[in-house]
């Protein structure tokens, strides 16, 4: 019996990368999962990943701007699975790197459509069966940016730090509810959302390290999606407004130590796993 057993969650962006390392784990722990994203086909292969570990599993195209597709998807998790346990926000875009000048308005707002936007949405529709039913765990995902300005990355990062206040104020205005609100932030996770980077011609010299930070300090969807799961347990019964970093000193540490070894020791560096494509600015 897992820590989920009979539990049933909602994970946005769950066909691919970190959503879907939650979507398994979630799965693994006894949850009936269902899978939101924009395209059928991905989803497809997740739901029968998932079913083929002896999992339950169902799938909804999705696009998370869209409010009443939002609500479709939790009145399809419930006409599938009878209940709504857990709610996980985690589909997001990162933009191009480089100057918020370079951006055009419309690149801009698709990250503001997906990372704020979607998460209200969700947030919105997933409270309202918890708050109702006094029980359910909604889980947003913080990212870089969300203690501080990151230059560079300017449309990802605020996003993320609006979603750390968001997330914070909607536990203080629930908190009586019985329902509990919560925010991780996985750290940097070897997905394509990290290593699939878009770059301004301009800012491209400043990715140069890009790959040996990304091997420092970049770990598989498994670490994160474990804690995710405890965070959506009974073992976050009435603690509400928990914030939790995966991103902490040991782990920097152990990295560029690592790094420094293999230096020291003329080892080989493995091959970057970084696909940059650099596009032209839009400052039109």
């Amino acid at each position: 019996m897992g820590i989920l057993t009979n539990k049933v969650a909602v994970i946005t962006g769950g066909s691919r990368g970190l959503g879907l390392g939650i979507a398994k784990m979630l799965s693994l722990e006894g949850a009936a999962v269902v899978i939101a994203s924009r395209s059928q086909g991905p989803i497809d292969e997740a739901v029968v990943q998932i079913k083929s570990a002896g999992g339950r599993a169902a799938g909804l195209v999705i696009d998370v701007s869209d409010s009443q597709k939002v609500q479709d998807l939790a009145a399809f998790a419930c006409r599938t699975f009878g209940h709504l346990d857990i709610w996980i926000n985690n589909a997001g875009i990162a933009g191009p790197y480089g100057e918020t000048l370079d951006f055009s308005p419309d690149a801009f707002y698709k990250v503001i459509q997906t990372n704020i936007i979607g998460v209200y949405n969700g947030s919105r529709v997933a409270m309202s069966y918890f708050v109702s039913q006094h029980s359910g765990k909604l889980i947003n995902i913080l990212g870089a940016g969300w203690d501080k300005p990151v230059p560079f990355q300017n449309a990802y990062a605020s996003s993320k730090v609006w979603i750390r206040w968001f997330t914070r104020a909607l536990a203080g205005e629930t908190k009586d509810s019985g329902a509990g609100v919560y925010a991780i932030n996985p750290g940097m996770v070897l997905t394509d959302l990290l290593t699939d980077v878009e770059v301004f011609e301009s800012a491209k010299s400043r990715l140069d390290r890009f790959p040996m930070i990304v091997r420092i300090l970049a770990r598989p969807p498994e670490v994160p999606a474990r804690k995710i799961a405890w965070l959506a347990s009974s073992a976050t019964d009435g603690k509400t407004g928990l914030e939790i970093s995966l991103v902490n000193p040991a782990i920097v540490m152990g990295g560029f130590i690592k790094e420094g070894l293999r230096s020291l020791f003329k080892q080989p560096k493995p091959p970057s796993i970084i696909k940059m494509k650099v596009i032209p600015p839009n400052r039109s």
